[in-house]
């Protein structure tokens, strides 16, 4: 199958109401010139709440959007109200995929492997041992994750996670070499190893361009240097977590690989970054997908869901 985008008027959505407003206006940059390339009319929207508006004769909405308003649901929701086709996930799908306490479930009901995990109430006491992970379970891009390393640090990530959300996620702490994995449709693309700078991989670390004056940055690894039975073992774990999920277009899921000890699934990210710093656009790179083709991959994947099955 292969979607002839010239002359189509294609909205970007990009920017949001979320804490990753930033990043997504860089990611609406770089897909609007890539769709541009291919001979689209396009128009770049920067969504700013619920009432965003779409110009006349828009044939697709290519949604830029990171994190909480353009992961969760919420803007599919608004679109198939308007009864404009989306790019990615549905409604429900991104509802599940987003929520990091719904998707642990998911995943244990489907055998994908993942580390231990309690839901605690704001004001409640973890029962895991030190170091445990804690994080806010709505949200993106590590924003309301907090590595716990001694008891003094409690309190503070528990005052800070509850601007979140009136629960909290809490996660066995499982070091290990930090891998992702992108999946278009059925496919799981080479693995990309993170070697972060200082130890975590966190929001600076991911978009340096945002903040040069933190110092932040990683290593990529792509592709990571895995023998190639366990790269499969990994990329098929990935896929499953992703099918899990009941997700069919794309995503980029994050795994753990400890010294000893099977990969670990920590979460699954429906719409991932597509800057210049991004991971997705890099290991599809290295499977010899070029960004522009990505995002008509994208385009054609994200079809293909909404029409009916064969029989």
């Amino acid at each position: 199958m292969s979607v002839d985008i010239s002359k189509r008027k294609i909205a970007v959505l990009m920017g949001g109401p979320g804490s990753e407003r930033d990043v997504s206006l860089a990611t609406g940059k770089g897909v609007s010139k890539a769709l541009r390339a291919l001979g689209a009319d396009v128009i770049e929207v920067d969504v700013r709440d619920e009432n965003f508006a779409l110009p006349e004769g828009v044939e697709l909405a290519f949604i830029a959007l990171h994190g909480t308003f353009g992961e969760d649901g919420q803007v599919q929701k608004i679109l198939e109200g308007r009864g404009v086709p989306y790019t990615g996930e549905g409604v429900v799908e991104s509802e599940l995929a987003f929520d990091k306490i719904r998707s642990k479930e998911k995943f244990r009901q489907h055998g994908v492997t993942t580390p231990e995990w309690e839901v605690i109430k704001v004001g409640q006491r973890p029962a895991f041992q030190i170091p445990f992970v804690l994080k806010a379970p709505r949200q993106g891009s590590t924003v309301g994750v907090y590595i716990i390393k001694s008891e003094r640090e409690i309190d503070s990530a528990m005052a800070d996670g509850a601007k979140y959300d009136s629960e909290l996620l809490v996660e066995k702490f499982v070091p290990g070499r930090e891998l992702t994995i992108g999946v278009i449709g059925d496919q799981a693309l080479p693995i990309l190893e993170i070697i972060p700078k200082g130890g975590v991989y966190d929001f600076t670390n991911k978009y340096p361009f945002l903040n040069p004056q933190a110092g932040g940055s990683a290593e990529h690894v792509c592709p990571a240097r895995i023998d190639p039975a366990k790269t499969r073992e990994i990329q098929d774990l990935a896929l499953r977590a992703h099918r899990s999920l009941g997700l069919e277009v794309y995503s980029r899921v994050d795994v753990l690989l400890p010294e000893r000890g099977a990969p670990t699934v920590l979460e699954v990210n429906t719409i991932p970054g597509m800057t210049e710093a991004s991971l997705l656009p890099e290991a599809a790179a290295a499977a010899g997908i070029s960004y522009v083709d990505l995002c008509l991959r994208i385009i054609e994947l994200s079809r293909a869901r909404t029409e009916p099955k064969k029989k």
